[in-house]
């Protein structure tokens, strides 16, 4: 008797590389690079009769496959740059990092607790200076 192990991301309707990239208007080698980007759903391996693994994809993988196509096409960005701003959203650090360069560039403005001790300090300042006119 099988062991139950849960939903089969690859059960019925699943389909080869070959097929998915078709439907998906790509090629299999672009599938495979997006692969290596960590841009498709993790699935299982399919074993086949030679002992080989073969990655199949379910109608669910191919969905969110095109959301991320969409997402490439619509914003005009490059697979590697989709990952890294995954990246980003995932890693606190790089996060970090990404942030204080778009500051440095004038890109963007300091997070809103930055800003807020700026004023705070400022109001400080004038209040100050008020008190010794007295």
């Amino acid at each position: 008797m099988p062991e139950n192990r849960g939903p089969d991301r690859a059960g019925a309707g699943a389909v080869p590389i070959s097929a998915a990239a078709e439907a998906l208007g790509v090629s299999a080698r672009s599938l495979r690079y997006r692969e290596g980007l960590g841009l498709l759903p993790v699935t299982k391996d399919q074993p086949t009769g030679r002992g080989h693994r073969h990655r199949r994809f379910s109608p669910e993988d191919l969905r969110t496959i095109s959301a991320g196509l969409e997402l490439e096409h619509r914003f005009d960005v490059a697979p590697a740059a989709l990952a890294f701003a995954l990246r980003v959203l995932a890693e606190p650090e790089t996060l970090a990092a990404v942030r204080s360069y778009g500051e440095r560039l004038g890109r963007l403005a300091p997070p809103p607790a930055r800003a807020m001790d700026f004023e705070k300090q400022k109001a400080l300042r004038l209040l100050r200076a008020r008190g010794g006119q007295r």
